[in-house]
C-alpha cells in the first residue's frame, strides 16, 4: 500500500552549490550523505517535512552504480520518484499480477527495501519500505 511520495531524486553537477540551496537558502537539513566505495561524497539526503530531497552528483552517481552518463539540459537531470510503501513484498507481487515489471527487491545503502517500476511514459518510479535500520528513520 502507497503511504506517500518518499522523496524526489535530482541529478546535478553542483552538488556543492544544490546542497547549500536546499539547506542555507531554503533552511532545510541534510539527515544523511552517501558516500562511494573510494569514501568521496557523491549525494545527500534532505529531510523536507515528512519527506525527502536526494541529489547525487552525476558522475560519480554513474561511478558507484554505472549507466549512461546523461547531459544535463537546462533544470539539471531529474532522475526518479519515490513512494514510500508498507508492505513492500506483497505490494510488489499484486503488481506483477497487473502486468507491471517491477524488479526484485534489494537492500539500498540506506538500509530501506527497494524495487523500482516505471511508468508509461518510462518515467523511474522507486518503491521503498523503510526497515529498522533505515537511514531515513535513525536519529541525526
Amino acid at each position: 500500500m502507497i503511504r506517500r511520495i518518499g522523496h524526489l531524486c535530482f541529478v546535478t553537477d553542483q552538488l556543492p552549490a544544490m546542497t547549500r540551496f536546499y539547506t542555507e537558502v531554503l533552511g532545510l537539513l541534510v539527515k544523511f550523505d552517501f558516500h562511494n566505495t573510494e569514501g568521496e561524497l557523491f549525494g545527500v539526503y534532505i529531510e523536507c517535512g515528512d519527506s525527502f530531497i536526494e541529489i547525487f552528483d552525476r558522475v560519480l552517481k554513474v561511478k558507484q552504480w554505472g549507466g549512461p552518463l546523461e547531459t544535463p539540459g537546462k533544470g539539471g537531470l531529474y532522475n526518479h520518484f519515490c513512494m514510500e510503501v508498507t508492505g513492500l513484498k506483497d505490494f510488489r507481487d499484486a503488481l506483477i499480477a497487473k502486468g507491471l515489471k517491477v524488479s526484485e527487491i534489494t537492500s539500498g545503502m540506506d538500509h530501506s527495501l527497494q524495487a523500482w517500476t516505471g511508468d508509461p511514459d518510462g518515467n523511474a518510479i522507486e518503491l521503498m519500505e523503510y526497515t529498522h535500520h533505515s537511514l531515513q528513520l535513525a536519529p541525526r
